[in-house]
């Protein structure tokens, strides 16, 4: 099989564009660009009008450190993540809010190309951290931001974005884990270059698993009590593990076919 041959190209107002396999990741620049994206989160989220992210947004993140990147094959954009730039601890960070492909297009490496391409440019700027938020219930998105990027999560908001009229809701509790992508960590490029992401040896012994089932997206639409009674189980361990100094560092199969996260004690980075 012939490698694919991977091609970059400097763009103006940012970091270089990325060409593998004709799919090329780069920084999105002017409205109709910003607005391609919001088609892509509308054919994604199926959100009603009120829910959608608008275009100033996309707008002010462009310009104020924030990023908006997107995959493009030829002229059409097929996905994109949307980072505003925050401060922390007296440091710049990026919250990615929003990073979505389009159906057609996924499990085909373009959602993780997004996050590479976003700490190349995140560390081309001096920033060391990207966070963002993530369903719990969706143990998917749990595998790819712990074993496939090596970021963790130490904190769980209750409903964070009210009930929304995305039907990938569940007309459920938004509650979600707040995943922390450490950008220089040894557990980070650690992760990258191919290696585990597996509990740490010194705290094997002190983990904790929080059990999931395999069917969560079919209990939301067939059996949302059930699907709101786990959610609730749910946030009450993680809640009550991360006051104990605990964090989300793994997932791991479990008898049912889902995924089970694993927690470890964790004092620092």
């Amino acid at each position: 099989m012939k490698s694919q041959k991977r091609k970059v190209s400097t763009i103006a107002n940012g970091s270089a564009a990325q060409n593998v396999g004709g799919i090329v990741i780069r920084h999105c620049h002017g409205i109709a660009e910003f607005e391609a994206c919001i088609r892509v989160e509308r054919e994604v989220w199926k959100s009603s009008e009120i829910d959608i992210v608008p275009t100033p947004l996309f707008v002010v993140a462009s310009e104020t450190g924030g990023q908006v990147l997107g995959a493009f094959q030829g002229a059409d954009l097929i996905g994109f993540t949307l980072a505003i730039c925050g401060w922390r601890a007296r440091k710049p960070f990026l919250h990615s809010h929003m990073t979505a492909v389009l159906p057609g297009h996924r499990d085909s490496g373009i959602g993780r190309r997004l996050k590479l391409y976003q700490r190349t440019d995140a560390l081309a700027r001096g920033i060391d951290l990207v966070e963002w938020t993530f369903d719990p219930l969706v143990t998917k998105n749990a595998y790819f931001n712990f074993m496939r990027l090596g970021g963790i999560a130490r904190r769980y908001v209750p409903n964070a974005y009210g009930i929304t009229t995305s039907p990938l809701h569940g007309s459920l509790p938004t509650d979600r884990l707040v995943a922390e992508w450490h950008l220089r960590s040894d557990r980070v490029k650690r992760v990258l270059a191919g290696k585990s992401a597996a509990v740490r040896a010194v705290n094997a012994k002190r983990t904790v698993q929080i059990e999931m089932p395999a069917n969560l997206d079919e209990l939301k639409d067939k059996d949302p009590l059930r699907a709101s009674q786990i959610q609730t189980e749910t946030r009450e361990d993680f809640l009550k593990w991360f006051k104990k100094g605990y964090a989300a560092t793994a997932v791991v199969v479990n008898r049912s076919g889902g995924l089970d996260y694993m927690l470890e004690p964790w004092s620092r980075i």
